[in-house]
């Protein structure tokens, strides 16, 4: 197979990106140390730039031969990851500055590298890139991670070095895992190609290697029972990390996922669906009920992560186009929803790796339009009409119903009920509670742009997701019908 230059352009989003990341790397070495906080900049426009070129740049159709196939499906996904790449940057140009002065360049270098991956990924058609992809994306994870690895005085209990470790650990094991179960997979099919690995006879070690990819992958999105990695992360990296954590790597974990079992998996899917069941209902359990007894806000939304990772993979269990679909269009309400609230515990507590429920206590009356926009967050994610996050899980519950998997929908009902305890905790807390200031909140310019943005995609999708919802539809329509 010979590249051809009409090979580069469906990968033409993702090369912009990647010279961007050098472009940005080159400036580092002549700037001058008091002018660092202009790659924050430099990084936010290239990203609105590639983000911008998305809805321009004819970027569908097969290359290398079908390795890579672009089209509505791939370029969503994009989307997602620039977006969400676009708010952490926006959000963290204050933060970066103030804690990293000299490392500047690094983490806005790390985050493109990330997003790389990212973006690569929803494309892939064969298992060898698709983990190079994984790769590229899960390593400058775990440097952030522990980004602020000298900022914690704690003694032998820093939480940035010990979220580090803990991602790269879990990342490591479960490329370890899902390794070991592509190459079952590869030895029992003899293809690498997704869609070749489909003819593939079902037999005990083909089930294997299945069950192994599966698991390994449910690392990447934390699904329960591969999940303890993900509370002590989210308490002891930066905050702006975390929320970029929260949501971009799960995107793109489910864009593989959904690869996995809905191309190379399709005809032999019997092995997995009882797995896939008793992921979701331990998901949705072990997420909200660990959730109820935390006074940590940033663990509390990590076990609350869990829970919402149950609610997408009932779409992605149902494999049908329309439960697909609303699982690109919860992963779009998510990203604004829970990006939002963490830029929020930025601005409360900028310098601690924990954020107390208590520290939260009167905000509405400190910053009234801070405390509104947490309200409005909150009320998303835990499924409250009309913000977006009530779109979200209702057709997610649409999907469930259409496949015959009521029992499912009466269960996620359950469990959004039980999530409202602690979202409102806190919501309390903001409203309810006397403040133990009356100082005023400063927030920078640019972090209130970041959550004003979040604030407009939660309303405004919830007033009015039908745009959003027929582009995921038409996506997810794309891909099961194998054009991308």
């Amino acid at each position: 197979m010979t590249p051809t230059l009409e090979d580069l352009r469906p990968l033409s989003l993702d090369l912009a990106l990647l010279l961007g990341a050098f472009a940005v790397l080159t400036v580092d070495l002549f700037l001058p140390h008091g002018r660092k906080r202009a790659l924050g900049w430099l990084t936010l426009a290239l990203l609105l730039g590639v983000f911008t070129a998305s809805f321009f740049v004819d970027v569908s159709g097969p290359a290398f031969a079908g390795t890579y196939l672009g089209g509505p499906w791939a370029l969503m996904w994009k989307r997602i990851a620039l977006c969400a790449g676009a708010l952490t940057t926006l959000a963290s140009l204050d933060h970066v500055d103030r804690h990293f002065p000299t490392r500047q360049g690094e983490f806005y270098l790390l985050l493109l590298f990330c997003l790389t991956g990212m973006t690569i990924l929803p494309g892939v058609r064969d298992i060898i890139p698709l983990i190079i992809s994984f790769e590229l994306m899960g390593i400058p994870l775990s440097v952030l991670a522990a980004y602020a690895k000298t900022e914690d005085k704690d003694g032998v209990h820093k939480h940035a070095p010990e979220a580090g470790l803990k991602l790269y650990l879990v990342s490591a094991v479960s490329t370890a895992i899902t390794l070991f179960g592509l190459s079952l997979v590869y030895g029992m099919s003899g293809a690498t190609k997704l869609d070749a690995i489909a003819h593939a006879q079902l037999s005990p070690l083909l089930s294997v290697g299945m069950l192994m990819t599966l698991a390994g992958l449910a690392f990447k999105i934390g699904a329960v029972p591969f999940h303890m990695w993900i509370p002590d992360t989210y308490q002891g990296a930066p905050t702006p990390v975390v929320a970029f954590l929260s949501v971009a790597p799960k995107a793109s974990g489910f864009a593989a996922l959904s690869a996995i079992l809905l191309i190379a998996f399709r005809a032999n899917q019997a092995p997995l669906a009882s797995v896939l069941v008793l992921s979701i209902v331990a998901s949705l359990l072990v997420g909200n009920l660990m959730a109820l007894p935390q006074n940590d806000v940033k663990r509390m939304l990590g076990y609350s992560g869990i829970a919402q990772v149950g609610y997408m993979l009932i779409g992605l269990y149902t494999g049908t186009s329309y439960g697909v679909g609303m699982l690109l269009f919860y992963l779009t309400g998510y990203l604004v929803s829970n990006l939002g609230v963490f830029f929020v515990l930025e601005v409360v507590a900028p310098r601690r790796f924990g954020v107390d429920v208590s520290e939260l206590d009167g905000l509405v009356r400190r910053a009234p339009w801070l405390g509104l926009a947490l309200l409005m967050f909150l009320l998303s994610l835990a499924g409250i009409p009309f913000a977006v996050g009530f779109w979200a899980k209702f057709f997610i519950f649409m999907a469930a119903y259409r496949a015959g998997q009521t029992w499912l929908v009466l269960f996620g009902a359950t469990m959004a009920i039980v999530s409202l305890f602690y979202y409102l905790r806190v919501a309390r807390a903001a409203f309810m509670q006397p403040p133990a200031t009356n100082e005023t909140l400063q927030i920078r310019p640019a972090l209130a742009a970041a959550i004003i943005v979040c604030l407009l995609g939660v309303v405004g999708m919830g007033l009015y997701p039908a745009p959003f919802l027929e582009r995921a539809a038409a996506a997810a329509q794309a891909f099961l019908e194998g054009q991308g």
